[in-house]
């Protein structure tokens, strides 16, 4: 972890979460200090455990929050399909089919909120409680499809959240 100095957090709705977290640096930070809690844990380790890790894992988990939380489409890519590292849909397909896990569902929020402390991100209890609300509602669309893959819509659009929630829901 780096000692950088970190910009302010913004307090208010006209920032985004992506600029209050501290953009880029700070969620890699953060998806580096998660992912390394969930390898320390038994339960938490073991959907690792089906697949190779990719090498950049962290670097692209950070891209795909970015975009999620308001920063540029680093996952989707700007250019479309061709500059995407991923789609949104291929997240969620991914993580279909395991069955309902609400325990692991659970650790895997509580382990988020401790590693924000492991990356440093500023300690604003506006900005802490919306990043908890945020990752816990991704997790809940990560289990959307307990049952099987197949049921992942194909068009499945990226979700995006700001200071008062989802943006573009019902």
């Amino acid at each position: 972890m780096t000692d950088a100095p970190r910009p302010p957090a913004a307090t208010g709705s006209s920032g985004s979460l992506y600029a209050a977290v501290g953009g880029l640096p700070a969620l890699l930070r953060l998806a580096r200090a998660w992912h390394e809690r969930c390898l320390a844990d038994p339960e938490l380790a073991h959907p690792f455990t089906h697949a190779p890790i990719h090498p950049r894992h962290s670097e692209r988990l950070a891209a795909y929050w970015a975009e999620q939380l308001g920063g540029p489409p680093l996952w989707t890519g700007p250019g479309g399909p061709r500059t995407a590292l991923g789609s949104h849909r291929g997240v969620v397909h991914m993580h279909s089919g395991e069955g309902v896990h609400e325990d692991l569902d659970r650790r895997a929020v509580a382990v988020f909120v401790t590693a924000m402390d492991d990356a440093g991100l500023p300690d604003e209890p506006r900005l802490r409680a919306t990043l908890t609300a945020w990752f816990t509602w991704a997790t809940a669309l990560m289990s959307a499809y307990p049952r099987s893959a197949d049921d992942v819509p194909p068009d499945l659009a990226m979700p995006h959240w700001s200071w008062d929630g989802p943006v573009g829901t019902a």
